[in-house]
């Protein structure tokens, strides 16, 4: 392979990536993320994610349903609700920094790492 083909080839890699939608690109690991989400995410949002954890099912609003994919907030105003920067942003500030529910509690002890893993989790829900 030439030098000329090897740089195009990199190229238009890196233009693939630019056309894959944000939840496509979600890069953490989903069995840790699921191991994080047990621990934090749970008890409100349901084994499954549906909203309907014990403590989930007194809340007013109720958690969001994750098995749905369906998320309204637009944290990074890109135009596009519920990428993954949304998830993040969302996971780390809580629901009230970004107009959402104020019960969506902040988590910004989780590192980076957890976060990713998390969100990855949280796409596998959807049903």
């Amino acid at each position: 392979m030439t030098s000329h083909t090897s740089q195009m080839l990199l190229a238009l890699a890196a233009v693939a990536t630019l056309a894959i939608p944000g939840s496509a690109l979600a890069a953490g690991d989903v069995e840790a993320g699921k191991a994080t989400y047990m621990t934090n995410c749970q008890s409100c949002h349901g084994d499954t994610g549906k909203g309907d954890g014990p403590v989930g099912a007194v809340l007013q609003p109720s958690p969001r349903d994750f098995s749905k994919g369906d998320f309204k907030l637009d944290t990074d105003s890109d135009g596009k609700s519920g990428t993954d920067a949304d998830l993040v942003n969302v996971i780390k500030k809580g629901g009230l920094a970004y107009g959402g529910s104020p019960l969506m509690a902040a988590w910004p002890a989780l590192s980076d790492g957890d976060v990713d893993n998390l969100v990855a989790f949280i796409r596998s829900l959807k049903q």
